[in-house]
C-alpha cells in the first residue's frame, strides 16, 4: 500500500518573483471563558436561592443511615429508581442492625431493579456491619471514617456530611461538574478539583445549599445534551458560548 506524502507548504510569490514558503499555522482553538468574578458569583447564588429557598435532595430517606444507603445505591442509577427500590427496604430496615438481620439476599431482592445491585447489596451489608461493630450503629460525622466504608467515596461522604450533618461540603457529581465548567464557576479537569474550587469560592451564606442548587440546576435546566438556556434564571450571567435558543 502506497503512503501519501504530506502536503507541502504553499508558496507565496514576492514582488521580485522569489518563492517564499508560507508559515504553517495551527487551527484556531475556541477560547475558554474566564471564570465569573466574585460579584457575579454572588449574584448567581442569590438568584438560585431566590428561585428555590429551601432545596432538598431528590433521594428519600428517614435518618442519616438511610441517607447513606440511598446515596451508595444511587451510583450509576437515578434518584427516582433508588426511591422506588428503597421504599419497602427502609420500611423493614432503617438502621444497621435491622439491615444485617434482613440479610444480603433480601437486600438484593429489594434493589434488583437498580444497576450493579449485586455489588451494592454486598456493600450495604458490609458497611452496616462496620457501623454496628465500630460506631455503635451510628453514622460517623468524620470524612475519614465515612470514606473507608464499602461503597463510600468522596462524593458520597460529602453528601452525607452536607445533608445529614449540615456541613458546607459540595459533592460534585456529573451535573455539578458540568455546570461548574460551563458557567464557568470553578472549572477543573476532575470532580475533586471542581469540589476544591467551589468550596473555596462559594460565598458563606450559600455554602450549605450550594450542593443542592447546582445539582438541581444541572439536572433540570443546564442539561448535558441540550441546556434549556431560555428559561435559566442566570442565563445573562453565564459565559457559556453555545446557549440554546428558545424552541419555536
Amino acid at each position: 500500500m502506497m503512503r501519501r506524502k504530506p502536503a507541502a507548504p504553499s508558496k507565496v510569490k514576492t514582488k521580485a518573483g522569489a518563492a517564499l514558503v508560507a508559515p504553517l499555522t495551527a487551527p484556531a482553538v475556541p477560547k475558554t471563558p474566564e471564570p465569573v468574578d466574585a460579584a457575579t458569583l454572588r449574584e448567581i447564588f442569590a438568584r438560585l436561592s431566590a428561585a428555590n429557598p429551601a432545596p432538598r435532595s431528590d433521594l428519600q430517606y428517614v435518618n442519616p443511615y438511610t441517607l447513606l444507603v440511598a446515596v451508595v445505591l444511587s451510583a450509576q442509577a437515578t434518584d427516582k429508581g433508588v426511591n422506588l427500590a428503597t421504599r419497602d427496604l427502609f420500611a423493614k430496615a432503617d438502621h444497621p442492625a435491622a439491615m444485617l438481620a434482613l440479610g444480603e439476599e433480601a437486600v438484593r431482592q429489594h434493589i434488583r431493579t437498580i444497576g450493579l445491585f449485586n455489588t451494592k447489596a454486598k456493600n450495604v451489608i458490609a458497611l452496616s456491619q462496620i457501623l454496628v461493630e465500630r460506631h455503635g450503629g451510628e453514622v460517623p460525622r468524620r470524612r475519614e471514617e465515612l470514606e473507608v466504608l464499602p461503597g463510600v467515596g468522596r462524593k458520597t461522604a460529602s453528601v452525607v456530611l452536607n445533608v445529614a450533618f449540615g456541613e458546607p461540603t459540595i459533592a460534585v457529581d456529573t451535573h455539578i461538574f458540568r455546570v461548574s465548567n460551563r458557567i464557568p464557576l470553578a472549572p477543573g479537569p476532575t470532580t475533586d478539583k471542581v469540589q476544591e474550587g467551589l468550596e473555596a469560592i462559594v460565598p458563606e451564606p450559600y455554602r450549605h445549599n450550594a450542593h443542592h442548587w447546582l445539582i438541581l440546576h444541572g439536572r433540570y435546566v443546564c442539561k448535558a445534551r441540550k441546556p434549556e438556556c431560555w428559561r435559566c434564571v442566570i442565563a445573562d450571567l453565564c459565559r457559556y458560548p453555545d446557549k440554546t435558543p428558545a424552541p419555536v
